[in-house]
């Protein structure tokens, strides 16, 4: 599926967690305290909900297949950073009206102003859908199960995996690497014997998910509400800040985004990268156009000294439902939210990303079988439905936007010339300062 970061500009960047502050601020100076007391409607049935661009397929898909069910489809700007949907909800809860039924959340961090004590929009889906909560590997469910509630549904898993081109490593007799350290020297030792060749990007708001995140950092390790732990100078964030200057330092990576204007013509070099599933299809096949037979996944890196595979997640949409709603209108958001959750007609026959609903993953795989794409089918979807395990716990969806941070500041630098250490301080820095203003403590 198409990630729910790739349209992220760098204006609306620097003012994600400003508008999420004046979220905070509108709903504290509203009926914030009312809204979890806000008298609960009934259509008698009918349900409006608000899709960005991308999930417009699934919305059309559930009227054509619930035609009984009067439903109302408002395309939403899928911006992430833009600040309009957090200002328009604070608005609906001091108006007391206005909330869609359902939403696709164009950002995975409005989880967190979602659910918080101010908005209180998601509603509690442990009780109301608990055998589609059943259908969820735990790792894929758990950036919506908060404090104990899952608060959304997930509309595709992505984790990264590991990729590689498989006739460029048969060519030249490299082996494939099994440790995140092994790959930052063999990256290095391409980029010295085959000038231009790139093993992976840092340019993008995905970056830090992909290497950090992979890493264990504490970056969004959320201990509450109010609370968070962040910590870049943890021994989890030294070693991936290491990794990061073995192969910026040997010029082995692209400090371009993955959605930049000239990555298609970047991607043409890529030789290996820890990336997200949804790379194969979407970004491999269909947006950079490279050459089929070519590009094999494998499991997930590991860190050496470790046994287990280690990896981020980049993107992997969250479906809502409105917790002011009861009756038919309830009964028939649920059934919408199960639809574009689980039901085939859109997580098979429509959606680019390996369905989050682990029922559904084998006859997804078995379509993207057809196309014969990669280079080794077997290995690379297996690779897929292992990752989904190894994603690396303590890491939540926060009211801060860490991939913002890191192009504002990381990524900027890097591009500039500046060092890793001197952009890393840099990036550290803005990030303890955005989730102090937002009103979190730092732990």
């Amino acid at each position: 599926m198409k990630p729910v970061r790739a349209r992220l500009g760098k204006k609306h960047l620097v003012a994600a967690a400003i508008a999420m502050s004046s979220v905070l601020s509108l709903a504290a100076c509203g009926s914030g305290a009312s809204t979890s007391a806000a008298k609960q409607t009934d259509s008698g049935g009918r349900i409006t909900v608000w899709v960005d661009p991308p999930r417009v397929p699934a919305a059309e898909a559930f009227k054509k297949a619930h035609p009984e069910i009067p439903i109302t489809i408002n395309q939403i700007d899928g911006t992430v950073g833009g600040k309009s949907l957090q200002q328009q909800f604070a608005q609906f809860n001091q108006a007391g009206k206005g909330w869609p039924d359902a939403i696709f959340f164009p950002s995975n961090d409005d989880i967190a102003w979602a659910t918080g004590m101010k908005i209180n929009y998601a509603a509690d889906l442990t009780k109301l859908l608990p055998e589609v909560i059943k259908g969820y590997n735990t790792a894929v469910i758990a950036p919506c199960d908060i404090d104990g509630a899952i608060r959304c549904l997930r509309n595709d898993a992505a984790p990264d995996v590991f990729w590689y081109n498989k006739t460029f490593f048969h060519k030249y007799g490299y082996k494939v690497p099994t440790t995140w350290e092994q790959y930052a020297d063999l990256a290095v030792r391409i980029a010295k014997e085959h000038p231009g060749k790139i093993s992976g990007f840092t340019g993008d708001a995905y970056a830090p998910d992909r290497y950090l995140w992979a890493s264990g950092c504490p970056t969004n390790d959320r201990v509450s509400e109010t609370k968070v732990h962040i910590n870049l100078d943890d021994p989890k964030c030294q070693r991936a800040k290491s990794l990061l200057n073995t192969l910026v330092g040997g010029k082995a990576v692209s400090t371009a985004g993955i959605f930049d204007a000239d990555a298609a013509k970047a991607g043409q070099n890529l030789v290996m990268s820890p990336g997200a599933v949804w790379w194969g299809d979407y970004l491999f096949r269909q947006t950079w156009k490279l050459p089929a037979r070519e590009m094999t996944a494998v499991e997930p890196l590991k860190w050496q000294g470790e046994s287990t595979p280690a990896t981020g997640d980049e993107g992997g949409g969250l479906w809502g439902v409105s917790s002011h709603i009861k009756g038919k209108e309830l009964q028939n958001t649920l059934k919408f939210a199960e639809f574009v959750a689980t039901d085939p007609a859109w997580q098979v026959s429509l959606s680019t990303g390996l369905p989050a609903y682990g029922p559904d993953q084998d006859a997804w795989i078995a379509k993207q079988e057809k196309t014969n794409y990669f280079a080794d089918n077997e290995t690379t979807f297996a690779a897929m439905k292992a990752a989904v395990g190894y994603v690396q716990p303590q890491h939540a969806y926060m009211l801060y936007n860490t991939g913002s941070v890191w192009t504002e500041k990381m990524a900027a630098d890097l591009v500039n010339g500046t060092s890793v250490d001197s952009a890393w301080k840099e990036f550290g820095d803005e990030l303890d300062k955005q989730a102090k203003a937002i009103g979190y403590t730092i732990q």
